[in-house]
């Protein structure tokens, strides 16, 4: 009898961290997704790091023991991250000099759907309707971001459903299927259809165990991972074509 594969949180960050260095080694190598079979293949599996990102925020969310410092975490390295991502793109770290979209890395929009969760879970001293204000501030200030307020989106509702992965996969399509068509039109055609590759997350996920694993330090690693990655990728830009923008 054949024993069932099983994946622990590690081993899916880990997957997420693979196709993550795979997407965008392909931006390197391959800019501005050209319709090639190469840079396609290695995109679509670079689909799955966001819902997997997604999925884990739900997860971090649900199971931590102070939300402050998980908030105060990922703000960290929103920062840090966004100085690597415009580096690693070519990019002016200062919003808005180079188009309205990817102007910030994914790690904004998983700070702003911890804090809307947070905000919409917690007594805070205002009015209920200054608050939905102030909630639909912060899920739009996502929009330049790299997947947008989708991100936001897509983990508001994914949490809401946690415990059903069939529910949280079809919040996922619905979200994405919504950024795609808007990518479809106004970024690019082949990074559109290319987002079908989010549903390769799901047999993934399906094979999760619900236990974190042994390393304890993979926790860490990936805060630390995401960055630092953009930063090697934004010397080999240097190196390969000078001051250059690789996306769109």
């Amino acid at each position: 009898m054949k024993t069932k594969i099983q994946l622990n949180a590690n081993h899916l960050k880990l997957i997420a961290i693979l196709a993550m260095t795979a997407d965008h080694v392909t931006d390197l190598f391959y800019p501005s997704f050209p319709a090639e079979p190469v840079p396609v293949v290695m995109h679509l599996f670079g689909r799955v790091t966001a819902p997997i990102m997604w999925f884990f925020v739900c997860e971090g969310y649900y199971y931590t023991r102070n939300v402050k410092k998980y908030m105060l975490r990922l703000l960290v390295f929103a920062v840090i991250s966004h100085f690597a991502y415009c580096f690693a793109f070519g990019m002016s770290p200062i919003p808005f000099q180079t188009g309205i979209f990817n102007q910030t890395s994914v790690m904004y929009p998983l700070f702003i759907a911890v804090l809307v969760m947070w905000m919409q879970d917690t007594k805070l001293p205002m009015k209920d309707w200054l608050k939905k204000i102030l909630i639909f501030v912060l899920i739009w200030s996502a929009f330049c971001a790299d997947w947008s307020c989708i991100a936001v989106m897509a983990i508001l509702e994914m949490y809401k459903k946690r415990g059903d992965l069939k529910g949280q996969m079809l919040e996922i399509i619905q979200w994405v299927t919504m950024y795609g068509v808007i990518a479809f039109f106004f970024v690019s055609k082949v990074y559109a259809l290319i987002l079908i590759g989010v549903l390769l997350v799901y047999p993934v996920l399906k094979l999760y165990n619900g236990e974190k694993g042994k390393a304890g330090w993979m926790k860490w690693f990936f805060y630390i991972y995401y960055p630092l990655h953009l930063v090697i990728i934004g010397i080999l830009r240097l190196v390969m074509y000078g001051n250059v923008n690789l996306l769109f």
